[in-house]
């Protein structure tokens, strides 16, 4: 049985999988989170600093001002972390990937089986579609917490999609800001934020009269829940390295 740590466990997405991992064959067996008020079946750290609890893996779903602590918590302590909190600055990502070579992370904007399976469709349609004069628009809509803009999983499918064009693309959020006409070679991301949108990532391929779209819609957070409880089951064990959830269901 998978002991599991939920950091951010008071969280919306930190209850939904305490509630699986409850009826699945693995075991939370602490959370840490500042936040409490929350009535929990196993015990509830501050901090990562100040749990002492065992376990086989970190389930994280926080801020991005709570990772580096707990990037250090895992490598001092050497247990697997599965990182679920988006919105990472460049100086985070750093750090990740630093950490990766000391214990095993499995790192990704997004945890549903469906929205990497749009990001391999995207990869797939991009290296055909760009050579025929399509252009590439990203948007992304989630609920009116949401505190990052764009998405992970909208910056996840960008990059993808650039890496298929050899990372020559640009990104253009805001095209407000100067008048002028669309560079062939960049990529639109946009951001709705509105009511209770769980989740939803349109990938629009516009070509001389005809448009092609690529979509997923969420509609729930226990796909998320669902894709990080099979992460963990996945990464405990597992040597140091940065996985994704595209190793989960390869």
């Amino acid at each position: 049985m998978i002991k599991i740590i939920m950091h951010g466990c008071n969280g919306t997405m930190g209850q939904v999988i305490s509630s699986i991992v409850a009826n699945s064959s693995s075991e939370m067996v602490a959370g840490i989170d500042p936040f409490n008020g929350i009535n929990n079946p196993y015990p509830v750290f501050a901090s990562a600093d100040a749990c002492n609890v065992d376990a086989d893996v970190i389930i994280d779903f926080s801020t991005a001002n709570a990772v580096m602590p707990l990037l250090q918590y895992v490598k001092k302590n050497k247990i697997p972390l599965v990182l679920c909190t988006t919105g990472l600055g460049d100086d985070l990502i750093k750090a990740v990937n630093e950490a990766s070579t000391q214990v095993p992370i499995l790192f990704s904007a997004n945890m549903s089986l469906g929205v990497n399976l749009l990001i391999n469709l995207a990869q797939k349609a991009t290296s055909v579609l760009t050579n025929a004069n399509f252009d590439i628009e990203i948007i992304e809509k989630h609920h009116n917490q949401k505190i990052d803009a764009p998405s992970g999983t909208a910056l996840a499918i960008a990059d993808a999609i650039n890496e298929t064009l050899n990372n020559q693309y640009s990104y253009q959020y805001d095209r407000t800001v100067e008048r002028k006409k669309r560079d062939k070679k960049e990529i639109g991301i946009h951001a709705f934020r509105g009511g209770t949108i769980v989740g939803e990532h349109s990938i629009i391929y516009a070509g001389q009269d005809e448009i092609i779209e690529l979509k997923h819609t969420a509609l729930s957070k226990e796909i998320f829940a669902v894709g990080a409880v099979n992460a963990a089951k996945f990464l405990a064990g597992k040597p140091p390295g940065l996985y994704n959830m595209g190793d989960v269901i390869r």
